[in-house]
Formats: C-alpha cells, sequence, structure tokens
C-alpha cells in the first residue's frame, strides 16, 4: 500500500456538510486491490486480537461486531484502515466515529475519509492505520501502546486546554463561530466586527492593570488588607540575610512561595525549622526574585470562581496524596492510584497522573519517609504541597454549601482587584461559616485560574461555568456573526463578487471580499493573487474592521479543505461548465455540481440559495438545498422560473431590456441594461447573467431596487473594478481587450461579444493551461479560430506539469481544425509577444489577449498605452 496524499478538511466539504473535522486520506492499495480480507489468511484473527474493542463497530450490519463480520466475509483494505484509524484516536481517549471510503475512478486507488478531534493525531492515526494493517497482513507483531502514547501526547501539545475547550464548546452550543489565533489558547468568537477574543480564561475585557496586581501576590494581599478582607499575615523578602529575622516575626509553621509564582510552582509548605526555612527560601527564589513568607495556616484549601464579580462556583482542594494500607510502599500506592481509569495524561482525564518530582521527596523527607516507606493502614501521606489538579490534586464540589457571606467577601474580591473572572484562594476549616468567625484567610488571587476542577470534579455536582463566561462576552441581543454572502460557480464568480460587494459598500457597510486576484477591505487590496480559498475567508473573518463578507468559493479549496466558514446567509452559483475536470476525482459535470453543492449546503435554514435557472445542473442543486431557493435567468419564460414564481417564489430576470426581480406574479423593474456599464450596452449576456445574480443576492438581503439601481450604474468595468473581466483599452488606432477567460464557456462569452464589435482584424493572443484535458484545451483553440483572423500563441507559463510544446500543439491542432490556413504565430516570450502584436495592429483591428496569457497582462498593457498618450 502507499499514501498519496492526506488532506485535513476544517469545514463544510464533499463528505459532510456538519461533519466539519474530516482526513481525507488517498490510498493506493496496490497489489491488495485483489486481496480482500477474506483472503489474507488469518488477518481477522490478528486484528481481533489486537484491537478486541473494535468489536463495537457496528459497520453497516448495523449491530455490535459487525465491522468484524465485513471482515471474515471480506471487504477492502481501505475500508479497514477507516476503521482503524477511528478506533486507535478513541483509544488514545479522543473518541470520533464518521468514516467513508470510496473507491476512485483510478482501480486500486481509494479515498479513505474519517473524522477526528485533533488534526495533528488525525493525520498520525492515518499514517499509524496504514502502518499497523501492513503488519496483520505480514503477521508481524505491532507496538499499538506506542502509537496511542505518542497520539496522546500530540494532543497535549496541541489540544486546547480544558478551560478553553470549555468555553469554546459552550460557545459551539449557541452557534458562535470560532477560529484558533495561534497554537496556543488564544481564540477569536465570533466574525468580523463582531468577533471578542479570549485566551484561557483571560477576556478581551480582563483589567491588564488587574493582572498585574493579581500576579503580584504582595500587592494583591495589601489591597485586600485595606478592604478589610482577611488574609495571611506575613512579609516579602528578596535578600537571604532578611531571612531570619522574617521567620521571628512571622512565626512557625511557615509557608514560602515566589511573589511572581503560579500553579503551586516553587512554594513549600508547613515548614518548622530554621534549615527547612532556608531550603525554602533558595526554591521559592528559582522562580522569582522576591520571596513571599507567609503564616503557615491550617485547615483546607478551597477555591471559589468568579465570573462577572458572580460566584459560579466553589471546590475544596486536596493536594495529590495516597492512603496507606500497611502492605504497599509509598511508590506502590502512588502507582496503584494513576491506575484510575479518572487519572490520565496531562488533561485528558478528570484527575491527573501523580508524577513523582522535588515537592514530593522534600514532604516526605520532612517525614522521615522514602518513596519505599510503607505506611500504616488508614495514613494519609500528602505528595504535593499544593492541591492543584495539574500536579496530580482532587476537588470536591461545595458550591452549593458556600455561606452567603463567603459569596459576598469573594464578589468584593473581583471588584476590589478588577477581575473580570479570577479565582480566590482560600484557607479556611470550612466555607459554610464567616471567614471571620472559622479565622479562614484568603491566599490568593488568580488571574486566568483553571476551570477544570468546577467542570468536573472529582465528587460533587460539575459546573458549567464556561456559560456565564458567554453570557459576559455576549449579553443578550449582541450579535456574533457578521453576514456572508458566498459566491461559487464556472464562470463569473469574480465579477458577481466585486459586483455584490459594490452594491453592499455603496449602501454604507465596510466590505471584505476574495476573489481570484486578491483580498480586499473597503476596496483596499490587502493580499494579491488566488485568494478564493479557505485560508482567504478566514482572513476577511478574522478583521475586526469588516461588517459584511462576500467570498468568492472555488472548487480547489472546497476539495483542498474545505469551506472557510461554518455557514453562509447567501450562497450563489453562478453556473456549472466544462472547466478543470480530471483533477481531483472530478471528472463530469455530476461531479463538479457536487463540489460547488457545498456552499449551498452551508447556507443557514432561513437563508437563500441563488442558482441559475438557465444551467440544469444549478437547478439539480436546489432539490437538495435545505434553504429558501430563488432563481436567475436571462428567459423570464424559463419554465423553472414560472414555476417557481407560481408558488409565490422570488426569481430575477431579463426582460424587454431589464433586469428584473419577479416575486410570484409581481415585476419589480430595477434598471434598464443599457444603463448598466457592466453590460457593455446590453452586448455581453454572461455581464447580464452576473448582474441579475447579483441583483437578486442583495434584493434578497434587503436592499431596495433603487439603491441597487444606483449601485449598477456606479459599477464601471475596468482594471481596477474588474481587473482581467472584458478589460477594455482604447490606443490610438487600435483597441486592446483583456479577459482572463480560461475554459470553452468563457470563450464562447467573448466570442459572442466580438461578433457585435466591427474591426478591421480580429486578432487573439492565446495559449493553454497544462492541468486541463486535451479534449478542453483543443476546444479553446477551435473557438479561437472562429473568432480570430490571426492568433499569436504565448505558451509561457502554466505548463503544470505538461512540456510547453505538448500544450502548443493541441492548440494548433484545434486551430487547423476549424481551420488549416489560419495565420499563426508563436512567441513563448510574454513581453516580446505583447510588443510584436501592438507593432503589428493594423488601424481600426481589434487585439484581444485571453487567459492571462501575458505575465502582468493588465499592467503591461496600460505601460504602453501610457507610452502612446505620451508621445
Amino acid at each position: 500500500m502507499k499514501i498519496l496524499n492526506i488532506q485535513v478538511l476544517r469545514g463544510p466539504n464533499i463528505w459532510s456538510i456538519n461533519r466539519k473535522k474530516l482526513i481525507q486520506m488517498r490510498l493506493d492499495l496496490e497489489d491488495l486491490e485483489q486481496k480482500p480480507t477474506n483472503v489474507i489468511e488469518g488477518f481477522s484473527e490478528r486484528m481481533e486480537k489486537l484491537l478486541p474493542s473494535m468489536f463495537t463497530h457496528r459497520c453497516s450490519k448495523g449491530v455490535e461486531g459487525g465491522f468484524f463480520t465485513r471482515v471474515k466475509e471480506g471487504t477492502w483494505m481501505g475500508h479497514v484502515i477507516e476503521h482503524i484509524a477511528l478506533e486507535i484516536q478513541t483509544l488514545a481517549g479522543m473518541e470520533t466515529g464518521f468514516g467513508r471510503t470510496r473507491m476512485t475512478k483510478t482501480e486500486g486507488i481509494y479515498n479513505v475519509v474519517f473524522s477526528y478531534l485533533e488534526e495533528k493525531v488525525g493525520v498520525y492515526s492515518a499514517e499509524a492505520a496504514v502502518r499497523i494493517a501492513e503488519a496483520l497482513i505480514n503477521d508481524e507483531e505491532y507496538d499499538l501502546e506506542h502509537d496511542i502514547r505518542r497520539m496522546k501526547e500530540i494532543r497535549e501539545l496541541e489540544a486546547l486546554g480544558p478551560s478553553t475547550g470549555s468555553i469554546v464548546e459552550e460557545a459551539v452550543k449557541r452557534s458562535i463561530p470560532w477560529i484558533r489565533l495561534n497554537k496556543s489558547s488564544l481564540v477569536q468568537l465570533g466574525y468580523g466586527k463582531n468577533q471578542v477574543r479570549f485566551r484561557a480564561t483571560m477576556t478581551e475585557k480582563t483589567s491588564s492593570i488587574a493582572v498585574d496586581i493579581a500576579s503580584n501576590k504582595e500587592e494583591t494581599k495589601r489591597l485586600l488588607t485595606e478592604a478589610a478582607i482577611p488574609v495571611a499575615s506575613g512579609v516579602t523578602i528578596s535578600n537571604p540575610d532578611d531571612l531570619e529575622a522574617s521567620v521571628k516575626k512571622v512565626g512557625f509553621p511557615l509557608v514560602f512561595k515566589p511573589l511572581d509564582g503560579n500553579h503551586g510552582k516553587g512554594a513549600t509548605i508547613n515548614v518548622k525549622t530554621m534549615e527547612d526555612a532556608v531550603a525554602a527560601f533558595e526554591y521559592a527564589k528559582t522562580y522569582s526574585r522576591r520571596v513571599i513568607i507567609e503564616k503557615y495556616i491550617t485547615g483546607f484549601d478551597f477555591r471559589v470562581l468568579v465570573i462577572d464579580h458572580k460566584v459560579v462556583a466553589a471546590a475544596q482542594r486536596d493536594p495529590a496524596h495516597v492512603k496507606g494500607n500497611g502492605i504497599h510502599t509509598i511508590q506502590e500506592l502512588i502507582d496503584k492510584e494513576n491506575e484510575d481509569p479518572r487519572r490520565g495524561y496531562g488533561h485528558e482525564n478528570v484527575l491527573t497522573e501523580i508524577a513523582v518530582d522535588r515537592d514530593t521527596l522534600d514532604l516526605l523527607a520532612k517525614k522521615e519517609y522514602t518513596l519505599e516507606t510503607v505506611p500504616e493502614k488508614g495514613e494519609v501521606v500528602y505528595l504535593k504541597s499544593t492541591a492543584n489538579l495539574s500536579t496530580g490534586g482532587t476537588s470536591i464540589d461545595v458550591t452549593d454549601i458556600v455561606h452567603p457571606q463567603n459569596i459576598f467577601i469573594c464578589e468584593r474580591i473581583s471588584r476590589v482587584i478588577g477581575l473580570d473572572i479570577c479565582g480566590i484562594d482560600i484557607m479556611a476549616q470550612n466555607l459554610t461559616q464567616p471567614l471571620t468567625e472559622n479565622g479562614g484567610v484568603v491566599l490568593e488571587v488568580n488571574a486566568a485560574p483553571g476551570f477544570r476542577m468546577h467542570l468536573a470534579p472529582s465528587e460533587g455536582l460539575p459546573r458549567n461555568v464556561a456559560a456565564p463566561v458567554i453570557d459576559m462576552l455576549y449579553p443578550q441581543g449582541k450579535l456574533s456573526q457578521i453576514p456572508i454572502i458566498a459566491v461559487t460557480g464556472t464562470n463569473g464568480k469574480t465579477t458577481t463578487t466585486r459586483l455584490i460587494a459594490h452594491i453592499i459598500r455603496s449602501n454604507g457597510k465596510r466590505v471584505g471580499f476574495t476573489t481570484s486576484d486578491g483580498v480586499y477591505v473597503h476596496n483596499t487590496m490587502l493580499m494579491k493573487g488566488d485568494t478564493t480559498g479557505p485560508v482567504s475567508a478566514e482572513f476577511i473573518l478574522k478583521d475586526p474592521t469588516v461588517e459584511f463578507a462576500v467570498l468568492e468559493t472555488a472548487r480547489g479549496g472546497i476539495l483542498r479543505a474545505g469551506l472557510g466558514f461554518n455557514a453562509c446567509d447567501i450562497g450563489v452559483v453562478t453556473n456549472i461548465q466544462e472547466d478543470h475536470l480530471g483533477l481531483s476525482d472530478i471528472h463530469n459535470l455530476d461531479d463538479l455540481t457536487r463540489v460547488k453543492a457545498v456552499v449551498i449546503g452551508a447556507v443557514r435554514r432561513k437563508g437563500w440559495a441563488v442558482l441559475n435557472a438557465d444551467n440544469g445542473y444549478c437547478v439539480r442543486i436546489a432539490k437538495d438545498a435545505r434553504c429558501n431557493v430563488a432563481y436567475f435567468s436571462m428567459d423570464e419564460n424559463n419554465p423553472i422560473v414560472k414555476e417557481h414564481c407560481k408558488k409565490g417564489g422570488i426569481a430575477a430576470i431579463y426582460e424587454n431590456g431589464y433586469i428584473t426581480i419577479r416575486t410570484g406574479d409581481w415585476k419589480l423593474r430595477v434598471d434598464k441594461v443599457t444603463h448598466i456599464p457592466l453590460t457593455f450596452g446590453g452586448a455581453v449576456n454572461f455581464m447580464i447573467q452576473n448582474v441579475l445574480a447579483a441583483t437578486l443576492a442583495t434584493y434578497l438581503w434587503g436592499y431596495k431596487p433603487e439603491d441597487i439601481r444606483l449601485s449598477l450604474e456606479t459599477f464601471i468595468p475596468s482594471a481596477a473594478h474588474t481587473p482581467g473581466r472584458m478589460n477594455i483599452f482604447r490606443f490610438k488606432d487600435f483597441n486592446v481587450l483583456v479577459d482572463f477567460a480560461h475554459n470553452p464557456d468563457g470563450f464562447n462569452g467573448v466570442k459572442a461579444f466580438l461578433q457585435g464589435v466591427e474591426a478591421t482584424e480580429q486578432v487573439g493572443i492565446i495559449s493553454a493551461t497544462g492541468d486541463r484535458r486535451d479534449e478542453d484545451i483543443m476546444e479553446t483553440a477551435r473557438i479561437s479560430a472562429q473568432m480570430f483572423d490571426k492568433i499569436y500563441i504565448c505558451q509561457e507559463k502554466y505548463l503544470r506539469g505538461r512540456q510547453q510544446q505538448e500544450l502548443v500543439d493541441l492548440l494548433i491542432k484545434g486551430i487547423k481544425e476549424v481551420d488549416p490556413d489560419k495565420e499563426i504565430i508563436i512567441n513563448h516570450k510574454s513581453t516580446a509577444c505583447l510588443q510584436m502584436a501592438i507593432d503589428a495592429a493594423k488601424k481600426g483591428s481589434y487585439l484581444t489577449i485571453l487567459s492571462n496569457t501575458i505575465d502582468n497582462t493588465i499592467q503591461r498593457v496600460t505601460e504602453h498605452l501610457d507610452r502612446e498618450l505620451e508621445s
């Protein structure tokens, strides 16, 4: 077997609109294509032995053990690998279960598709699944535990922490989109101008001053003391010469902790001797220049969580510990405790495995114990000086029994320090009595407190502490989304996108839009190039200035990574024509339709699909649409439109020279096409189609016909507004047309326009694109032969794996099929070719440059025009 390619799909895709996180592995089975599982001796038995938990896989049988039955009966190895990839992720603590395996049109090559929770784990599981299958086939030993352990390690490195993850999960429940902004815990909720950001449990509302105060334990203690809040007495020193005097002042027993520490790092508790005090001071100094020495208060360690100045949860925390049985050593008891299924690696489970470190050994040494000591039955041996869950501590939820006065104290503390989310550490005998009565004290106030102990306590009720965070960030009535219009199709996508953006911008909104020539925010290009994929869409949605997004969405991005957004409000399909066929398993128009339909599948239930009623493949998409449907057509008598409007539907039609909105039996004339510059006086049909699509989409969003009309009349086809789309440059003696038509349908559109243009000679500059089918290349050449008197072939670029001469031969062959005597000039240097054509241009001639043949076409033509004007 051979892995040909692994793709990570992060948004709605051709396999599933709802399951956005999928791995698509292209797998060549090679000789295994002729060997289903039932002919590989012992394969089934070895699989059941290595992965017995796969018995739960029902597969197509629909019952437990169904997959094993399929393996015994005989199934292909791609199907097996799909199930292995899912199972090993589950065994690593990331349970997931969606999968599909489909053979491509190339024998032996399959697309193996399965879901993932963590992207890099998903990729690893794809590769590991193939290795496991090969080991089973060859009857070789396989270290499955190594893979499971490695996937857990990857998850710990890559996954959001439990606190960040809980906030994201709560946002997803409320249909609030999110984007991870770095490899750590910086997250954006919402899109565009409605976004908010948070990192771990600090939000954009968190005061930086408050964080500085909370990070300075001495400053925190001073403010709390001045506010009459009980705190532990103590001092802060940095010089070891001050240690003895400070110890005498505070008095044993003591707690030493670094001034700038967190998560209990560098802390030592219950220090009772000067010798231990020196060691504790030096240990704390490794974390901070200044060290806090406090009175050691006996009692229980409590954490109270306050969000938006309201107490939302409280937990009693116990440091990691073991209980003696009079038989086992402390190390054996630790090992036994770590076998608890609730404990796991890092953050994977409710509890974390207990690791032996310096803190552990110091605590044991104080009791004159070692790891080999056998504690008496019932004796509790503490292994950590702090109760952090990350070091193996446990938590008990006590939210419902906190005394009202303690709730008041904690909510007051949040305002004294100024934190929107804070964790307050309290040492007291209990929280059921006021701290002022039971002698309890506030030890610390923490910015960015962990949520894990509240989300999944060892005992007691779990608390959804992420909910009040979302309530704070998105109070009732605050929007998280911005409107999104997505435009796809074969031809006309870019012009339609630009026109929609122009209409919206003209009506007062700051628009971000993506096109095949760049990313724009409010008409300023921020990125140049083909930006029609998910990365470019995300760029717009991350921009905090954008109020409305219009996203050109090409097939390449959908196939490569899925959509860059979870849902849109309006999806537009301009048309579906033959283009890029034979690539990425898209061999015919049915395949291409399935790709374009992904955009319509992502339209919200109350949103709109805007479809071309003159294109049968677009009409087919409407049958499966789960949203409202509206059509546009060049023919007001189109039967699809007539039936649709008869039922009260909405359409945009070209009738009697007008762009018209039809709702039911009513007609609203928006504008006459001769008044719309983009249509070139109504001479270019494909531009009229683009206008219909844009008009309908913006009307459905809510713009009035008169507002749309003004925008249509101010959108001028030019290198600025529509680069590479019917750009006409008027020289003194001849004209130059630049259009990036790149397929037969696009060439036919230009041909139709040129038929209405008077010229002494029609001259074309063309080239081929290497990743098109031979037939498509030859068809563009045939059309060129029909519309041009003379043809320049300039095959300087876009070879895409082919030989230059191979493409030239195909073009010549197509031209000669139409006109064996057609004048053909070959010049593969684009600058020289353009100069040659301009120098040879006759008075009154029309020079048409197609397919972006000339490098930086528009710039170079403009330079020639400027030179003519200057001379």
